[in-house]
């Protein structure tokens, strides 16, 4: 039996099996509302058959936006155009849904990517972004405002407010965005966080703040809902965030309730030098549920089957988390499936697609019947 097909309890949310959809920004939003492009994008990914779908990075605040085209949910007005695009998807797939909460502080008020990333000036329609300390994250940019004691209240419970909307719209799970040099990260390595305060300095003060936000989150939506982390295990980086400090802030979180942490790394530094390979990231998320206990998800060019299926047998992780990969091929799942004996769920319509002398991986057909 394969293990990657196998269902797994995340708190008490049932996942079919333990591929998850990473989070993965579209920058196709409008004033930090979902668009018809998110209703494309979500729909097909919806029907990958895959255990669970993780929502793009979603800003808290307006501040807190990459791009002014990030995916929001800070008001009313995101949080309908969110409702409406999965009221519709969910008509025709039943998989369970999460959301990255996020606040992209000193990374905040970039041009998208396909349109080369850099910080978009005040003059030209950008903000002054926000972070930890007035540094920042590429030489020859201008220095980000230091957060006051007001405003570190105003985006911990931004956070609060956001999950609690998400709660509303029938999200099935949270995830806290703190890694990739996003505002969480920020204060958590000693590269950007110069405090002299309460948040900065030693690792308790550092890990303070990102403490406090996953514990509005925890607080503010039911005990059943589970709520996990994000974290760069590494800025890979010397003298930066590393996996020590990691497995310390792992184990606070673990003690506040936290239900799963999803181990990414870097992000943070132009100075990171990262060893990319297969499955480079994995490892830190078996020492982090070694150490914890905590359920983990494993991510970062995971792309074949039996990789995965590895992972997942050997310990090292409970989930596997596709991103690029699962966009280049929205059926990675029924392909694993096929290659190592495992089911899938799948829309009636689609069942006759299977190609002759493939093994039957159309396990459950929910929609589609009469």
């Amino acid at each position: 039996m394969s293990m990657l097909f196998s269902a797994f309890d995340l708190g008490r949310l049932r996942l079919g099996n333990r591929i998850v959809i990473a989070p993965m920004c579209q920058y196709l939003a409008h004033d930090g509302n979902a668009s018809d492009w998110h209703l494309v994008h979500l729909g097909h990914l919806l029907l990958s058959g895959a255990g669970l779908l993780i929502l793009e990075a979603t800003a808290v605040e307006a501040l807190g936006r990459i791009s002014p085209h990030d995916l929001g949910l800070w008001s009313d007005e995101n949080e309908q155009a969110l409702s409406h695009v999965l009221s519709s998807v969910r008509k025709h797939a039943s998989m369970p849904v999460a959301i990255q909460l996020s606040h992209a502080g000193r990374k905040a008020s970039s041009h998208v990517p396909w349109q080369g990333g850099q910080l978009i000036p005040v003059d030209q329609g950008g903000w002054t972004p926000l972070a930890p300390s007035p540094v920042p994250p590429s030489p020859g940019e201008p220095a980000p405002e230091a957060l006051d004691q007001e405003s570190l209240v105003r985006i911990r419970d931004a956070f609060a407010l956001a999950a609690q909307r998400a709660c509303r719209i029938g999200i099935d799970a949270i995830e806290v965005h703190a890694a990739h040099g996003y505002l969480l990260h920020q204060f958590l390595s000693p590269l950007s966080n110069f405090r002299t305060d309460e948040f900065g300095g030693s690792l308790s003060n550092r890990i303070r703040f990102p403490l406090e936000v996953f514990e509005a989150v925890r607080s503010a939506v039911p005990e059943s809902m589970p709520v996990g982390v994000r974290i760069s295990a590494t800025d890979w980086v010397e003298g930066g965030w590393d996996l020590e400090q990691s497995l310390a802030f792992a184990d606070e979180l673990k003690q506040r309730g936290c239900t799963f942490i999803h181990v990414s790394s870097g992000g943070l530094s132009p100075l990171q030098k990262i060893p990319l390979g297969p499955g480079y990231q994995v490892d830190f998320a078996a020492s982090i549920r070694r150490a914890t206990g905590l359920p983990t998800m494993a991510v970062g060019l995971i792309t074949e089957p039996q990789q995965a299926e590895d992972i997942i047998a050997s310990g090292k992780a409970d989930m596997v988390a596709l991103a690029r990969t699962i966009l280049f091929n929205p059926r990675w799942p029924w392909h694993a499936a096929a290659a190592l004996g495992g089911q899938v769920e799948a829309p009636a319509p689609y069942l006759r697609s299977l190609p002759r002398g493939l093994p039957a991986i159309f396990g459950d057909v929910r929609f589609g019947q009469r």
